[in-house]
């Protein structure tokens, strides 16, 4: 019945033939339903023209592809498939509806309300708490699950009553974070397209113990001590070629249905990065756009990048689909191949690619110097949400390649 319902709400959206509406400018706040009835918060400010912007802590996301006929309209993400499909109520100043991403069959409902100066979390007005969390946290997601256990650190900095950060993993971070603290409460929470993240934990001193919801799919517990010495395991030394193989190679298909491998004449005597990744993956966005900027500010033509993608899409059509609008709207200029579609499985892509001990995460990123011979992998990214672990990785990056790129 609830698919039934979208899709007659879809079809009026895309037929109906009253005067459209209009998404009042100004800034909105929306919320989306997780687990145990929490809230999932972020703000989003109307632009005069029919764009909008969506707000987490320091990133700004520009979404420009927003339908509206008669009380229906369909908020479609940049680059990611998800869309927000819903009905205006109380004279054009709320929203209704779903967050749909079709692809993972997946519908979360929100409300969206309009109105100046309204916070991210509502209803936390009783003061900081005691004890700041700024600083680095040792944490650990999943603690008494072996099987979905994982590391993590918590990068925090809290002003008054509000906190922005990140978590960073193995696997690369959690975005843009922007959250409330009330009391011993704290609340963080961010909304990319693709991630849709809340956090809720209780502080004391030393420690933050809470939960992690994605969506309305999943959740789980999580613990943090206080630790600024903390480190992670190195990002170089986590995945690596196996025993008995040579080297790296692969062998996917491009948009034009031929087939793409690293033996090929473009590939030889150059320095080649090859980039494990997904057109839904927000970090493999934000590294892409890393990627892009280096070769507009780099060019040479002793420089390959490309990029096997792993893809959810249900269909090689939809996959390639996703892919080009990925490559559109970054400007990405080099290839990006399809190794799999209708899931993003690890254990299917360590089929594709044998030769490596496991994939991860998506992102890696494979350093192949003019040799053939792998020199590095790079799991994960961590964006510029890490701050200075970011920045640390830039410039150790830029300096590596140039290394590469300067032997004969």
């Amino acid at each position: 019945m609830r698919i039934l319902l979208l899709f007659s709400l879809l079809l009026c959206l895309l037929s109906c033939d009253k005067e459209p509406s209009h998404l009042k400018s100004g800034t909105w706040r929306a919320t989306l339903e997780v687990q145990d009835g929490e809230q999932l918060p972020f703000i989003f400010v109307a632009k005069e023209g029919g764009a909008l912007v969506i707000h987490n802590a320091e990133e700004r996301i520009l979404v420009d592809e927003i339908t509206i006929y008669g009380d229906s309209i369909k908020i479609q993400m940049p680059v990611f498939e998800g869309y927000f499909l819903g009905r205006f109520r109380e004279s054009g100043k709320e929203i209704m509806g779903d967050f749909i991403k079709p692809s993972l069959d997946r519908v979360v409902p929100f409300t969206m309300t309009y109105g100046e100066n309204q916070p991210r979390f509502e209803g936390w007005e009783n003061g900081p708490g005691i004890h700041a969390v700024t600083g680095r946290w040792e944490t650990v997601f999943s603690p008494d699950n072996i099987e979905d256990r994982y590391e993590a650190i918590g990068i925090f900095r809290q002003q008054g009553t509000r906190v922005t950060g990140t978590f960073r993993t193995t696997t690369g971070d959690y975005r843009y974070l922007e959250g409330s603290r009330n009391g011993k409460e704290l609340r963080l929470s961010t909304f990319d397209g693709a991630h849709a993240f809340l956090f809720k934990g209780t502080v004391s001193k030393d420690s933050i113990n809470g939960f992690f919801y994605s969506g309305n799919h999943w959740k789980e517990p999580f613990r943090a001590k206080r630790n600024d010495a903390y480190q992670l395991p190195d990002a170089k030394n986590l995945t690596f070629i196996k025993e008995g193989y040579d080297g790296f190679d692969f062998s996917f298909p491009d948009e034009s249905g031929k087939n793409v491998s690293l033996s090929d004449k473009r590939f030889q005597d150059k320095v080649v990065l090859v980039q494990i990744m997904g057109s839904w993956c927000p970090n493999c966005l934000e590294e892409s756009q890393f990627y892009v900027n280096y070769l507009n500010e780099n060019p040479t033509t002793d420089l390959e990048i490309v990029g096997l993608a792993f893809e959810y899409a249900p269909t090689q059509e939809k996959a390639f689909a996703s892919i080009k609008r990925l490559k559109d709207r970054l400007g990405v200029s080099y290839p990006i191949l399809l190794a799999q579609y209708g899931t993003e499985d690890k254990k299917l892509a360590n089929e594709k690619l044998p030769m490596l001990n496991h994939v991860l995460s998506y992102p890696t990123t494979i350093f192949i110097d003019k040799k053939g011979e792998v020199r590095r992998i790079h799991t994960g990214f961590n964006g510029k949400a890490t701050g200075t672990k970011y920045d640390e990785f830039s410039s150790e990056f830029k300096i590596f390649v140039q290394s590469l790129l300067d032997e004969r």
